[in-house]
Formats: structure tokens, C-alpha cells, sequence
């Protein structure tokens, strides 16, 4: 599968539009990470391997926190440390986690928040 359409990088300019109302048709996980941040380093591939497994049936947006002005957007969702992983659904947060967390805890975590899968 080509998850490329299910996995992309976003940025304060964009986010209403490919995530707020993307979520109404699939769960969107938003990762806010920064690059200097070695559980994001660790992280990344999981989320990958996690929306792989779904199938197109869960997104990952990426933002980097320290790019232009996403770092507004931490602070509106009020994100205290990197990695967080927040669970968007019908344009509204429903969970989120912070830290490293295996495959299993995120498809776990995915499965026991969603309402759209």
C-alpha cells in the first residue's frame, strides 16, 4: 500500500483543512515533534508501521513544532513536551499521549478512542 496520502507533514496553514476537517471522514493522529527530540527520533517509525496496519483508515499529520509558526499550535492544544500524539475526530481533540509508545500501545490507544473505525 501507498500510505503517502495518509501521512504528511502540515503546518499552522493548513491544519484546519487537513486535519480539523479531514477528521470528519477518518481519525487523523496529529504528531507534534521536534527534531532535536530523541523520543520523536524513536517514535516516528511506529506511527508509520500504525497507519500502515490501518490501511487508509487512520491519517498521520506531522508538524515540527520549531518550523515558522507551528509552535502556536502547541500552544493552543496546549502540548507540553514532545512527542504528543493527539487524536482528532469530527474537528475535535478526543485523546491524546505523550512519549515513546510501542505499536501496540498506539493501535490500543486508537482502537479503545475512536468512534469513526
Amino acid at each position: 500500500m501507498d500510505i503517502t496520502s495518509h501521512l504528511y507533514d502540515i503546518n499552522l496553514n493548513d491544519f484546519e483543512s487537513k486535519v480539523l476537517e479531514a477528521s470528519h471522514k477518518h481519525p487523523i493522529l496529529v504528531d507534534f515533534w521536534a527534531e532535536w527530540c530523541s523520543p520523536c527520533i524513536f517514535i516516528a517509525p511506529v506511527l508509520v508501521n500504525v497507519i500502515e496496519e490501518y490501511d487508509g483508515a487512520v491519517a498521520l499529520a506531522k508538524i515540527e513544532v520549531d518550523e515558522g509558526e507551528n509552535m502556536k499550535l502547541a500552544g493552543q492544544y496546549q502540548v507540553r513536551g514532545f512527542p504528543t500524539i493527539i487524536l482528532f475526530e469530527k474537528g475535535k481533540e478526543v485523546a491524546r499521549f505523550s512519549s515513546a509508545r510501542s505499536q501496540s500501545y498506539i493501535e490500543e490507544f486508537i482502537e479503545t478512542n475512536s468512534t469513526l473505525l
